[in-house]
C-alpha cells in the first residue's frame, strides 16, 4: 500500500494514546545528572558552550541586559537543539518539524517583546518604524514595510526551523526507500550518502536551534 511521503511526520498512537509529543520533554530527565553526577568531560564542554552563549547573548542585548535575561535564550536554544537531535534517531517522533511546537515558542516570544516595547518604551518603538535618513517622501512606505517586517516575524522563525527540519528528514526518508531495489554496489553508495546527510542533518540541528535563539535575542534588543 503506497503512504504519503509526508507520513513520516504524522503523530503516532499506541493504545489509542498520542505519546508523541512526550519526547519533547525528555531532555528533562537528563537536567538532574547534569548536577547530581561528579563532573564528566561532557558535563564540562557543555557547560563551556552555555557559557559562550551566554557572552554572545549578553553581548547582543547590550546595556539594557543583564545576567539573568539571557537565560530565557539559552534556555530556548538547549530545548530546540535537544528536540532538533532526538529527531535524527529512529522512531522518535520530530516536534520541531511541526509548526505547533515551533510557532507556540516564536509566537509568545515576540507577543511580550511588542507589549513590553510599546507600553514602555512607545517613543523608541515609532522612531524604529521609520530608518534614519529616511526621504520624506518615503516614509509612508517604509512604515508599511517595517510594520509588515515586524509582524511576519514570528512566522518567519517558526517556518524557518521548520522547513529545514523537513527537509532534511525528507531527503533521509527518499533515499532509504529506494535502497530495496538498489544493487549491492549502489546500496553501499547510498549507505556512505545517507551517512554524509546524517552528518549534514547534524549540523544543521545545531546551526538552526542557535540562529533560532540569535534572532529571538535581536528582536528583544530592539525592544529596549
Amino acid at each position: 500500500m503506497m503512504t504519503n511521503l509526508f507520513s513520516v511526520f504524522d503523530p503516532s498512537a499506541i493504545f489509542n494514546l498520542s505519546l508523541n509529543w512526550l519526547s519533547t520533554f525528555l531532555g528533562l530527565l537528563m537536567i538532574p545528572s547534569i548536577y547530581w553526577l561528579m563532573p564528566s568531560r561532557y558535563n564540562i564542554f557543555w557547560n563551556s558552550i552555555l557559557l559562550t552563549l551566554h557572552k554572545e547573548f549578553k553581548t547582543l542585548l547590550g546595556p539594557s541586559g543583564h545576567n539573568g535575561s539571557t537565560f530565557i535564550f539559552i534556555s530556548l536554544f538547549s530545548l530546540i537543539l535537544f528536540n532538533n537531535f532526538m529527531g535524527l534517531f529512529p522512531y522518535i517522533f520530530t516536534s520541531t518539524s511541526h509548526l505547533t511546537l515551533t510557532l507556540s515558542l516564536a509566537l509568545p516570544l515576540w507577543l511580550c517583546f511588542m507589549l513590553y516595547g510599546w507600553i514602555n518604551h512607545t517613543q523608541h518603538m515609532f522612531a524604529h518604524l521609520v530608518p534614519q535618513g529616511t526621504p520624506a517622501i518615503l516614509m509612508p512606505f517604509m512604515v508599511c514595510i517595517e510594520t509588515i517586517s515586524n509582524i511576519i516575524r514570528p512566522g518567519t522563525l517558526a517556518v524557518r526551523l521548520t522547513a529545514n527540519m523537513i527537509a532534511g528528514h525528507l531527503l533521509l526518508t527518499l533515499l532509504g526507500n529506494t535502497g530495496p531495489s538498489m544493487s549491492y554496489l549502489l546500496v553501499t553508495f547510498l549507505l556512505v550518502t545517507q551517512i554524509a546527510l546524517l552528518v549534514l542533518e547534524s549540523a544543521v540541528a545545531m546551526i538552526q536551534s542557535y540562529v533560532f535563539a540569535v534572532l529571538s535575542t535581536l528582536y528583544s534588543s530592539e525592544v529596549n
